[in-house]
């Protein structure tokens, strides 16, 4: 189940900065996310209003329960994992920051400030996000006189109770990132490799982005410094770890499941990338069945 709102181009200022959104989403995780991050000045708010699972964040494992709240901001590497029987559901907001002003100093005790600052937080919501996320869906659902004005409002509220969320209970670290982003076309590369690993190709990614193949591969060097292919790895490879880590998935099903010609041909490319077969790996991380 998945309701999401993309390309709205909703401009919010807040303090020297413009905060840009570009996709709000709704969705019960019925499979796993695989591992994936974002670009320069790009944050994600991720509310869980009921569900649980996990989050594997920097490769550190967070227990995802009712009424939790993380931000996953540049080039922050996570993955989202649902526990079966109770897949969690998520609100997920994709903002991107601009400067107004490059040429003053910020003050560091701005709601900008704060939140341009926090690259990952990970959180029990103490601000009551949960009926300003229902509310925003409701406005861009409806479309009712003035629903735009009221969503801007909303999404205000939202970024200042971050914020606070961040003042009750700091949980972060910094994390470093590199160059400079553009546009929605992001978007576009991070829902493909997120959602279409298996088959996505190099042409079919081009066209989705309006450029040539040259120019895509060029894109995605200069933004995530991987090209398409170290890109599409990264996917498959991250999906395969957690299939392995469900001993219901034989490895021949594995296989077939991200596309690989043969069992022999995904057995090499997992231990090339991790330098373990998969039958090793799943020896070695599985969990005992004590019941």
């Amino acid at each position: 189940m998945r309701k999401g709102f993309k390309d709205l181009n909703i401009k919010i200022a807040i303090d020297d900065t413009t905060f840009l959104v570009l996709n709000i989403v709704f969705e019960r995780f019925l499979r796993s996310m695989p591992r994936h991050s974002h670009g320069n000045n790009s944050y994600e708010i991720h509310y869980i209003p009921y569900g649980h699972g996990k989050v594997n964040i920097d490769d550190q494992i967070y227990n995802i329960t009712p009424n939790t709240l993380y931000m996953t901001g540049p080039h922050v590497e996570h993955e989202q994992i649902p526990l079966q029987n109770d897949p969690m559901a998520e609100y997920c907001i994709y903002f991107k920051l601009q400067k107004n002003n490059t040429h003053t100093q910020p003050e560091a005790d701005t709601v900008a400030f704060k939140f341009e600052k926090t690259h990952f937080w990970f959180g029990q919501d103490t601000q009551e996000l949960y009926p300003l996320m229902q509310q925003i869906f409701f406005e861009l659902e409806h479309r009712y006189t003035g629903y735009m004005i009221l969503v801007e409002a909303l999404l205000q509220q939202c970024v200042v109770k971050i914020v606070r969320n961040y003042e009750y209970k700091a949980q972060s670290k910094v994390h470093f990132s590199p160059s400079n982003l553009v546009d929605s076309k992001y978007i576009i590369v991070e829902e493909s490799f997120l959602y279409e690993y298996e088959t996505i190709t190099m042409e079919h990614l081009a066209e989705r982005l309006g450029l040539s193949v040259r120019q895509t591969e060029r894109f995605l060097k200069d933004y995530y410094g991987k090209t398409f292919q170290q890109k599409k790895t990264e996917a498959k490879m991250s999906m395969a770890k957690i299939y392995l880590n469900d001993a219901a998935i034989t490895i021949s099903e594995i296989s077939d499941r991200l596309n690989y010609s043969s069992i022999q041909h995904f057995s090499y490319a997992f231990k090339q990338y991790y330098g373990i077969s998969p039958s090793n790996y799943r020896k070695k991380n599985m969990i005992p069945d004590n019941s």
